[in-house]
């Protein structure tokens, strides 16, 4: 076992923390408050190629591996994890569905300005009746011989008004059960396609969640991905890319409470002497280091399993369970630790504890990624 890392993967994740503290640090609080999509700091995150980490240099991507990704999202989350949400999605949802199941046609029209950061992906399965049940899909793509017709609503939608891509999940063939769904990509703009109300979210309030509504949208036939009926293997191969992604995010999330908690403990004073000084909080400061560390090593082992061409179905999933859970349980502590001061807005860690919970939800919850650990061990 190795645990270096080397060079690339070192100047790498400086990059982005020193763009984390330059960049997105400044106006994070009043982002949060405002609900606003961090549009500027999106738009050089991809000219740095942060947003098509992994993809081929052929198509405008920076070829690098996804141990790297999961240092770029563990520095990014630990500032702001609504901008992180974005490089995540559009990495290991959009970009990495396109390169590995679209088409060359496919990856010159779209995969390619996605790498390039000139355009932001979206991924569209969830609705709403369809979430951990994600065979239960109510979006229909009817087959009309040279394009399908897309009729159905999607919920819950990062990047729904920003993105220019959307991969959506339709029913084309009810009657088959799940091998019936196809995944389509769809453009903004097309007619019939209509962006609903921004989501007045708990946390991650600066990322651009929305639900889409698709009445009688034409999408052409090579807009599919994959053959006929692909859809819902495409949806659950991306997603086991993803949940990397969100544990890192939850990683970052924690690990920068925990620095937070530190700094603070060490100024802050009661009965003479620092914070820090006191046993209560030195525990509590030992069971987050701790945790935190054993999440950062289940981030790294499912991306070098990936890097490896191995399977890393249950390592991701174990990486997106206990990361999450540890993000909740830290930030808690973090605010803790900071008392009063904690609950205001102006020290941070009240907002990475609301931005948090979101990371035990989305790209599968808690309890989704439980199902899949105990399938993949019996498979064993």
């Amino acid at each position: 076992m190795i645990f270096d890392l080397n060079d690339e993967q070192r100047m790498i994740r400086d990059a982005a923390r020193d763009f984390a503290q330059n960049e997105l640090k400044p106006g994070v609080i009043e982002r949060d408050e405002q609900q606003q999509f961090p549009a500027e700091q999106i738009k050089k995150l991809g000219e740095l190629g942060f947003l098509g980490m992994m993809v081929d240099p052929k198509y405008n991507g920076a070829g690098l591996d996804a141990v790297s990704y999961v240092l770029v999202m563990e520095e990014l989350s630990k500032i702001d994890a609504s901008a992180s949400v974005v490089v995540s999605v559009n990495n290991s949802l959009v970009c990495y569905g396109l390169e590995e199941y679209g088409t060359e046609e496919q990856k010159r029209n779209y995969l390619k300005p996605l790498a390039a950061g000139e355009q932001i992906g979206a991924f569209c399965l969830s609705e709403p009746e369809a979430g951990s049940d994600a065979t239960s899909q109510r979006t229909t793509a009817e087959d009309k011989g040279d394009h399908y017709l897309l009729n159905g609503t999607k919920n819950w939608i990062t990047n729904g008004s920003t993105a220019s891509t959307y991969l959506v999940i339709a029913q084309t063939h009810p009657e088959k059960g799940h091998q019936g769904i196809n995944a389509l990509i769809v453009e903004k703009g097309m007619d019939g396609f209509t962006v609903g109300p921004k989501e007045n979210k708990l946390g991650i309030r600066g990322s651009d969640t929305h639900s889409l509504l698709f009445s009688d949208v034409k999408v052409p036939k090579g807009n599919r991905i994959g053959e006929d009926g692909f859809g819902f293997k495409f949806a659950m191969k991306t997603l086991e890319g993803g949940r990397i992604g969100i544990a890192a995010q939850a990683l970052g999330i924690a690990s920068g409470a925990f620095e937070l908690a530190l700094n603070y403990a060490k100024a802050r004073q009661t009965f003479g002497k620092p914070i820090a000084q006191h046993q209560a909080i030195q525990f509590k400061l030992a069971d987050m280091a701790t945790q935190i560390e054993a999440a950062r090593l289940l981030c790294l082992k499912a991306a070098w399993l990936k890097d490896k061409g191995e399977s890393y179905t249950q390592a991701a999933s174990m990486a997106k369970l206990y990361a999450s859970e540890v993000a909740m349980k830290t930030t808690i502590e973090a605010v803790q630790i900071h008392g009063g001061y904690g609950y205001v807005k102006e020290y941070h860690v009240e907002r990475l504890m609301r931005d948090a919970k979101i990371t035990q939800i989305y790209e599968g919850t808690s309890e989704i990624q439980k199902m899949v650990i105990s399938r993949e061990m019996l498979k064993e």
